[in-house]
């Protein structure tokens, strides 16, 4: 499992109801764990969880606020919020324009969080559409739902950073800023992966006065001095995981776990 970010609210299947429960409390307040495999439904998920709180007795409350909020866009016959993505999809009924100033209107409102999931759930289209253009990640990504459910994330902590603002072509704005994002990742994903296979495949000693150096001797006294002195003996003495890994009572495989992890956070 890894932990995903509020908005995706999924539900964690395959793991007992302890362990979830744990989980959730160490990750965050509300359930936001999700297993993921290569057989994972992101997207069914989501749609399933839309279904539920789309039309919940607050996503009426949350509308009648729109309402308010943007009387000129004619959303007072809908119901819920369930209705509001229902019209913004082709075939719904508004046009072009009408459906921009709808997405512009949902950004505003989007410190409600029933808004801003409403707005995660229209742009759901747009999102896989960004991943599909960076191709997944391929060659990077070994598992497209892991791009996916990145993007998702991403996509949440745009609508936060992004709520209340008034953009009159907020969609392709949107659009553009979580390609950036995303791609950002992915090339930090690449970079990782040199990383770990440098970790993985170099037996020799590097060069003392490699900048590294003074960058691992920076954390001594945190708390990731640990993690810190075995990166450095498998960069700079030469040890081999198997190696360090007996010497620190764990297995290569979470050992290469943590120095990719290291790396990624701490060192490029």
């Amino acid at each position: 499992m890894k932990c995903a970010l509020a908005c995706t609210l999924l539900v964690t299947r395959n793991v007992p109801s302890s362990g979830a429960l744990v989980g959730t409390n160490m990750c965050a307040p509300w359930p936001v764990l999700v297993t993921m495999t290569p057989h994972t439904d992101v997207l069914g998920q989501l749609r399933s969880e839309w279904e539920r709180k789309g039309r919940t007795n607050e996503a009426h409350v949350s509308l009648l606020s729109l309402v308010e909020h943007a009387p000129h866009l004619g959303l007072e016959a809908l119901f819920d919020l369930w209705d509001v993505v229902h019209i913004l999809e082709r075939g719904g009924g508004r046009s072009i324009l009408e459906r921009a100033a709808v997405v512009q209107a949902l950004l505003e409102c989007a410190g409600d969080p029933l808004i801003a999931r409403t707005l995660l759930q229209t742009m759901l289209p747009g999102v896989v559409s960004v991943c599909r253009q960076l191709r997944f990640g391929e060659g990077i990504i070994g598992d497209p739902s892991e791009t996916l459910s990145m993007a998702l994330g991403l996509a949440s902590e745009l609508i936060a950073d992004w709520a209340g603002q008034s953009r009159q072509y907020a969609a392709p704005d949107f659009l553009s800023a979580l390609r950036g994002r995303l791609r950002r990742w992915l090339l930090k994903e690449k970079a990782a992966l040199s990383a770990l296979s440098y970790f993985e495949q170099r037996d020799e000693p590097a060069y003392e006065d490699s900048p590294l150096l003074t960058r691992l001797g920076s954390f001594r006294g945190s708390q990731h001095e640990r993690i810190a002195r075995l990166t450095y003996e498998r960069v700079f003495v030469g040890r081999s995981l198997l190696e360090l890994a007996a010497t620190d009572h764990g297995s290569p495989g979470s050992l290469r776990a943590e120095l990719q992890n290291f790396a990624v956070r701490h060192l490029i």
